[in-house]
């Protein structure tokens, strides 16, 4: 038997369905966002892609660590997204971190904008998933996190663990 090659590129993404059926597969999440920001509110946005960047997004090739979203001449704009470049293309290749227009209705845009006023509220993207075939992104309008209350997200954190752990004790007895 010979070794198992292994494939490039993240892990397979498990299907999911929301309440009103659509099927959801997540490509990736932005884990940092929940350490640095506190998160207000969620938005949903299509995302205006060239063929590569869907193959790739379906690849899992894609990194939302420092990606935030800007309205700019009425339209909003992901910023800091590196979908990286589809290894199979022929000859067309797209850049990878390049601004990419997010898709959302005009009051909606007007109503972040009002919101990305307020002192230190900022939009971060949260996550990228396909809904029906469809790519989208999550954006949360949120604001960053003292250093205070980072502290009390790892008490609280390591609290709940301490709970769990006696809890799975008491029940092992």
């Amino acid at each position: 038997m010979g070794k198992s090659k292994k494939k490039k590129g993240g892990k397979k993404p498990q299907a999911t369905t929301d309440s009103s059926g659509a099927v959801i597969v997540e490509v990736v999440r932005n884990k940092k966002a929940k350490h640095d920001f506190v998160i207000e509110e969620k938005y949903e946005a299509g995302i205006q892609l060239v063929g590569t960047e869907v193959k790739s997004l379906r690849l899992g090739r894609v990194t939302l660590t420092d990606a935030y979203a800007r309205i700019e001449d009425g339209q909003i704009f992901l910023h800091g997204c590196d979908i990286q470049p589809y290894e199979m293309a022929s000859f067309e290749q797209h850049r990878a971190k390049r601004p990419r227009r997010l898709l959302m209705h005009k009051r909606e845009i007007a109503k972040l904008f009002g919101q990305t006023q307020i002192k230190g509220n900022t939009l971060v993207a949260l996550r990228i998933y396909f809904k029906n075939q469809r790519a989208k992104v999550e954006i949360g309008v949120g604001h960053g996190k003292g250093h205070a209350d980072r502290r009390e997200d790892l008490k609280k954190a390591a609290h709940k663990r301490e709970v769990d752990r006696e809890m799975a004790r008491f029940n092992r007895k």
